[in-house]
């Protein structure tokens, strides 16, 4: 069989108690469902065995999927590991080297919470003013209206609003002035600091451990969980080098595999995984995986909002 399912995962808790309720996730009681359903209708397989098939080594069974989990959050330990090893099928979690090494919040994190607790119209107003606050008159970046006319494209999950603002605060603007606009941000809609979440939301290195050694698959998710396809060729792969380097002991340095974050990537950056040792990659382009026609280091894989009880998307691109 060379079809493969492969599906992504990031935040699954009890949304209802948690901190912030209004976060982007999946509930953990529809985790529960979901994993039954795919169950019943597919054949749940391992990354070895997808690594092996890839080798041309062995064939998957029909109707394969892949479960995997991004960003290394502590929902991994305490909700999806209980329930995966309760039904007897292997998780593959990918992990930013910076979330257990420093235990610092990731940006793209801080952004996660600063939507989940803004009114969208209300945050638009505010990045709008702290982009001009920044500007000041510089041409650091072009003007707001230009720049939302060029990125406020709506996404299969997200309004055209929300997309313009992760884009502006994840990789279209000058980093100092992103990085700057979200610490605004954050100190005005979350509750918490920086330190404080981030112990609360990441898993510990004693965490991980403690799935691999109970068959859980561990990968690479960068250092800093940065856009790597648009970072300088230098700092991309220093981010690379520290994340394989974090993740030693995780990984098998000769055998691992990416997860690029945010799905982004470029020819420098396959080149230099693949000379690292990569031999698997995951992508977020909306397909189903075909072993023998798609690169190795370049999977496309679904949501797991594609799938019951979520919807029935998957239907339509499977």
């Amino acid at each position: 069989m060379n079809k493969l399912t492969i599906v992504m995962y990031h935040y699954v808790r009890d949304l209802l108690h948690s901190r912030y309720p209004k976060i982007r996730g999946l509930d953990v009681s529809l985790f529960q469902q979901q994993i039954q359903f795919l169950k019943n209708n597919f054949s749940i397989v391992t990354m070895e065995e997808v690594i092996s098939a890839c080798k041309g080594e062995q064939n998957l069974p029909n109707d394969s999927i892949l479960l995997t989990f991004d960003d290394g959050y502590i929902d991994n330990y305490t909700f999806i590991f209980p329930i995966l090893e309760k039904a007897g099928v292997q998780g593959s979690f990918f992990i930013p080297g910076k979330t257990f090494a420093t235990h610092q919040l990731l940006d793209v994190n801080k952004v996660h919470y600063i939507l989940a607790n803004a009114d969208t119209e209300s945050l638009l107003h505010n990045v709008f003013e702290r982009m001009n606050f920044y500007r000041d008159g510089k041409d650091y970046y072009p003007q707001n209206d230009e720049l939302f006319a060029k990125y406020a494209k709506e996404t299969r999950f997200d309004t055209r609003e929300i997309i313009f603002i992760k884009r502006m605060l994840q990789t279209i603007l000058p980093e100092e002035v992103r990085k700057q606009i979200v610490c605004d941000l954050f100190k005005k809609y979350v509750d918490l600091s920086e330190e404080k979440l981030a112990y609360e939301l990441y898993m510990t290195e004693d965490q991980i451990w403690s799935m691999k050694k109970q068959g859980m698959f561990i990968g690479v998710h960068g250092y800093d969980h940065d856009w790597l396809g648009n970072l300088p060729k230098e700092k991309m792969e220093k981010d690379i080098q520290k994340a394989l380097d974090v993740m030693d002991g995780f990984i098998d340095q000769k055998q691992w595999v990416m997860n690029y974050p945010y799905g982004n990537y470029n020819k420098d950056v396959l080149d230099y995984i693949q000379e690292q040792g990569a031999c698997l990659g995951l992508t977020t382009r909306v397909a189903v995986a075909d072993l023998i026609h798609d690169h190795p280091l370049e999977l496309p894989r679904l949501d797991c909002n594609d799938f019951p009880p979520k919807s029935d998307n998957y239907r339509e691109i499977i």
